[in-house]
């Protein structure tokens, strides 16, 4: 234990603080494509944080591509649907505890089930012996978890889905489905907080896994497909709610 690195703890780090202050006020287009921020100096005196800390914070917002950095000249606002990347993606994914802006929700939804749709019609193929029993395992899981203790559904629900991943014998969808995690965690925390839905989806879960023993690719690309529709249009229909979807945050 002495030889294990213990920082202090800090509530927020500043960078922190930095980045998801900008990254909002540029998805929310307050920030637009073409804007220039103040020199890093200026940004510094205003934000009363040091020049490292902004220099350091800029560099990451780079890296998702929320900005470009020209030294000597500036800092640009992106377009972010041109220069995102998939750090930026993960980044979104990562915020699970704010609104969801309703056209990001939406294509959030879509992705996935472009993916999962995938993941599953491969799985039926590629799927072993151990992979069938696990899933199974996850059902018993399931079935034994009370309807009101969300947290385990949501865990459940995120195991089932990130194991078809892994059947499906592709390396790159499980690390996929990994970086959607927290998005998953906060839309299935919204889902499953409607006793209502538990049976469907459990019911859905059991035919999806039918389909997989059964090497039924098309039925079980379909049970997802099916499954996953009946999920976005659900939260969707929520997105009236403005504790749960927003049309902008301010940072």
């Amino acid at each position: 234990m002495n030889d294990v690195n213990l920082e202090p703890l800090r509530a927020v780090r500043l960078k922190d603080a930095f980045l998801e202050r900008f990254e909002r006020l540029i998805l929310s287009g307050e920030l637009a494509p073409g804007d220039r921020l103040p020199p890093e100096r200026d940004l510094a005196v205003r934000l009363g944080v040091s020049r490292p800390v902004v220099h350091e914070a800029l560099l990451e917002l780079e890296a998702r591509g929320l900005v470009t950095v020209v030294p000597r000249v500036g800092t640009r606002i992106n377009d972010f649907r041109r220069e995102g990347s998939l750090a930026l993606l993960e980044s979104l994914f990562r915020h699970r505890g704010g609104p969801w802006e309703t056209v990001l929700l939406r294509d959030t939804l879509a992705l996935r089930r472009v993916v999962e749709v995938e993941c599953a019609r491969l799985a039926a193929g590629n799927r072993s012996d151990a992979d069938v029993r696990t899933l199974h395992g996850i059902l018993e899981r399931e079935e034994a978890c009370p309807p009101r203790d969300v947290a385990s559904l949501v865990a459940l629900d995120f195991e089932l889905h990130h194991e078809v991943s892994m059947a499906s014998g592709n390396r790159a969808f499980p690390m996929v489905l990994k970086s959607f995690e927290p998005a998953y965690i906060g839309l299935g925390t919204q889902f499953y907080r409607d006793a209502a839905v538990v049976a469907a989806a459990h019911g859905a879960h059991r035919d999806l896994v039918v389909a997989i023993a059964a090497r039924d690719a098309e039925g079980a690309a379909a049970v997802m497909d099916a499954l996953l529709a009946h999920g976005a249009s659900y939260l969707l229909g929520q997105a009236s709610d403005a504790a749960f979807v927003g049309t902008r945050r301010q940072p």
